[in-house]
C-alpha cells in the first residue's frame, strides 16, 4: 500500500528538481490530471486496506478518470465555461471521502492489534 505513496513522493521531488516549466495555458489540464491521479491512488489505497484491490480496476479507473476529466476541461475551454470545476469538485469530494474511510479502517486495525 505504501509503494504508490512513495512513488508519488519521489515523482514530486524529481519534478521539483528538474525545473521543468509548464506553460500557464496548460495549468488547468495539469491540475485536473494530478487530481485524477491522486483520486485513483487514494481509492487504490482504500481498496487495499479493505482487501478489495484489483489491478484492472485501478488501471481502468485511472485511464477513464483522466480521459473524462481532461475531456470536460477541454470542452469547457472550447465553450468558454469553467467546466473543469465540476471535475475538481467531484475529485475533491471523493478524495476526502476515501481518506476518511482509510482513517477509520486504519484506526480499526490499530485497535485490533
Amino acid at each position: 500500500m505504501w509503494l504508490p505513496v512513495v512513488g508519488v513522493f519521489l515523482g514530486v521531488v524529481i519534478g521539483l528538481l528538474t525545473g521543468v516549466h509548464i506553460p500557464a495555458g496548460y495549468s488547468v489540464y495539469i491540475t485536473i490530471a494530478i487530481l485524477a491521479v491522486l483520486d485513483t491512488l487514494v481509492g487504490g489505497c482504500k481498496a487495499s486496506l479493505e482487501k478489495e484491490f484489483e489491478d484492472s480496476l485501478f488501471i481502468s479507473g485511472l485511464i477513464i478518470n483522466l480521459f473524462f476529466a481532461l475531456s470536460l476541461a477541454f470542452l469547457g475551454d472550447q465553450l468558454g465555461v469553467d467546466l473543469y470545476l465540476a471535475a475538481v469538485f467531484a475529485f475533491g469530494v471523493r478524495l476526502f471521502r476515501n481518506i476518511a474511510i482509510m482513517r477509520r479502517e486504519l484506526l480499526k486495525q490499530w485497535k485490533i492489534k
